[in-house]
């Protein structure tokens, strides 16, 4: 395949930034492409240029870490997959690919397709536990919960924190995010004793970073890479008011 590359570059934080065309040939069609990222870097690297970066870890879709806005899209056109399980074969021959870093005001770029997404775990640590004693695993019914509660808690966990959503919304919210954390521990017994007290940190500290409002637009479980639903949103919104009152 021979493709055209069109590349968000930014030295760091306080560069402007600008985007840069790159023409790629000998692509393979079964490349990951974060292989094909690696493909370009090696490329330019051969050539004395300076590699893009971006961000990667497991490369198996549990991580989260890397995000990036391919043709106008969070994660790139696929359903329900993350950049780094997207294949090269969901493009054509000859095809132009934009490649930008997620956009958010809580996100500021630290070099080129590297955002900084220490603000989720910011969030996190305002509210993300519980009480309960650590040690080993209970036995198994010792609390019972009914199936579709727990169904309900393993999809909201699910979330794996990548930026998605905060990147598809237009007000750059990060309430998809932070509702499938407050349901995957309000939907169960364990997280119940502070849970008045987690969603109201939770939220107040996604407004101290700056993400956005929901406005209810549907952007985000459209773009979630592990499906997670609006619904929990709604359920975030009781827990906050519950709290309040």
């Amino acid at each position: 395949m021979k493709i055209k590359l069109k590349i968000w570059r930014q030295a760091n934080a306080a560069d402007k930034g600008g985007f840069v065309v790159y023409d790629l040939d000998g692509v393979a069609r079964e490349m990951s492409f974060l292989e094909m990222l690696d493909y370009l870097n090696t490329t330019l690297i051969q050539r004395g240029g300076d590699p893009v970066a971006f961000e990667h870890d497991c490369r198996e879709g549990i991580c989260g870490s890397c995000g990036l806005f391919i043709n106008g899209r969070p994660h790139g056109p696929a359903t329900q997959t993350t950049t780094c399980e997207l294949r090269m074969t969901k493009f054509e021959d000859g095809s132009t690919i934009v490649i930008e870093p997620f956009r958010s005001r809580a996100f500021p770029v630290i070099r080129d397709l590297i955002v900084d997404r220490s603000a989720m775990d910011a969030i996190m640590r305002a509210g993300g536990f519980i009480s309960a004693t650590a040690g080993s695993a209970p036995e198994a019914n010792s609390i019972p919960i009914r199936r579709e509660r727990a169904d309900e808690a393993i999809e909201a966990a699910a979330c794996i924190g990548c930026g998605a959503c905060v990147a598809a919304c237009p007000n750059g919210s990060a309430m998809l995010f932070v509702s499938a954390k407050v349901s995957q521990l309000a939907l169960l017994p364990q997280g119940r004793p502070e849970a008045a007290e987690r969603v109201r940190r939770m939220v107040d500290k996604a407004d101290e970073l700056g993400f956005g409002h929901c406005s209810n637009v549907g952007a985000c479980e459209a773009e979630c890479p592990k499906g997670v639903k609006i619904a929990h949103i709604a359920r975030l919104n009781r827990e906050f008011v519950r709290a309040a009152l």
